[in-house]
């Protein structure tokens, strides 16, 4: 884009790399809605607004898809999720305005926008999927637009964004269980890029509909090797399972919060011999230490120098594992790495709820669980 939109000098430095800052579909929404009432009541055609995003960020952007009929005014702004891997970047996401007699502002969505179907998020079964932040940043400007035009009437705005329908599939909604479209999201109205605090909401939203829903127990799984293996070996409601991806450590601080009473995390060895060191962060970025975790575990099971010494030139865990089967002691270390396991989960909790996990590896299986698994099993089965 050659639009200066405001960001440009607003950046992070991830792994050595300069990565740009980029805005929300909420702000997207908030700004064509601004291009559209000023068009309606104004008959402005401008080519692109400004917008004061909650962060307070001004952005100066692009109205694409400018078009007025009778009684009517719409337009579009295109997302820029700057470096941040986001499936809406490149999406334009509308904004039609009209007038009505009501004297109120409504704001709904329309194509391509996601409408809620279950109780536990911001908005009610039934309503369009656009979060209060955005909703407000919408209300805001059509507000400001109708006074300056001195227009005392109704609006009503809809937001839609054509291609919605078919990426929402490639988000979190329809896990949430948001059909038809995405949804127009933003705190901020600013997108910083690969943001773990956005992930960590993605998740914290999950788990409080999962709650909403009456799920006292929880039952998650770190990624897509831990949700493959509770679907085809685990006798349990693979429909309920919530990724956490690499945030243990968050996933049990925000399930305390919320007043859940347990969680069963099913995990891949390769993440989750890290929470056996007390790890809470399990992406590599921030700690390893996998083959030292094994390493002692090995010793404290019988192994030798030599033994100790392959398994610290191990390069994965399933490697590592194949040294302590060789050795015969498999079986003890696995135990003395699922006592740890549960000993780092409950310090994590100050054992306010109940914690347990069961781990595999794609060679062996299952490779474990911990003291409190079984009870946790018991429980989801029951709920």
């Amino acid at each position: 884009m050659n639009q200066k939109t405001g960001l440009e000098d607003y950046y992070v430095i991830r792994n050595q790399k300069k990565m740009r800052f980029g805005y929300t579909t909420g702000s997207c929404a908030a700004a064509a809605a601004k291009g559209a009432v000023r068009m309606l009541l104004g008959g402005l055609m401008e080519e692109t607004v400004r917008l004061l995003t909650p962060r307070g960020i001004w952005l100066t952007l692009a109205l694409e898809a400018r078009e007025t009929g009778e009684g009517y005014a719409s337009c579009a702004v295109r997302k820029d999720a700057g470096d941040d891997p986001d499936t809406t970047n490149g999406m334009l996401i509308f904004a039609r305005a009209e007038k009505t007699d009501t004297g109120i502002i409504e704001i709904d969505g329309g194509k391509g926008v996601g409408r809620v179907t279950r109780p536990g998020l911001s908005q009610k079964p039934g309503e369009a999927a656009i979060n209060p932040v955005p909703k407000s940043m919408i209300l805001r400007e059509a507000e400001a637009a109708a006074e300056e035009f001195d227009y005392e009437g109704g609006l009503r705005i809809i937001i839609y964004a054509p291609e919605g329908e078919k990426i929402a599939q490639k988000t979190f909604n329809p896990r949430l269980g948001i059909v038809g479209g995405i949804s127009i999201l933003g705190t901020s109205g600013i997108v910083e890029p690969m943001s773990e605090r956005a992930l960590i909401e993605s998740i914290r939203v999950e788990m409080n509909q999962h709650a909403a829903q009456g799920e006292q127990y929880l039952l998650v799984t770190p990624g897509n090797y831990g949700a493959d293996y509770l679907r085809e070996h685990m006798d349990l409601p693979f429909e309920k399972n919530i990724k956490c991806s690499n945030y243990v450590g968050e996933t049990i601080d925000m399930a305390v919060d919320m007043g859940i009473k347990g969680i069963l995390f099913v995990a891949h060895i390769g993440k989750f011999v890290k929470v056996a060191g007390g790890i809470m962060n399990t992406h590599s970025h921030s700690a390893d230490s996998r083959m030292e975790i094994l390493c002692a575990a090995a010793i404290w099971a019988g192994a030798d120098l030599e033994c100790a010494k392959k398994i610290l030139a191990c390069g994965t865990t399933d490697e590592a594992l194949e040294y302590l089967q060789k050795e015969g002691i498999l079986r003890p270390a696995m135990d003395r790495i699922m006592e740890k396991i549960q000993f780092y989960l409950d310090h994590r909790s100050y054992q306010q709820i109940l914690l347990g996990a069961v781990v595999f590896n794609h060679t062996i299986g299952y490779l474990g669980q911990t003291s409190h698994a079984e009870e946790l099993i018991r429980f989801l089965k029951e709920s």
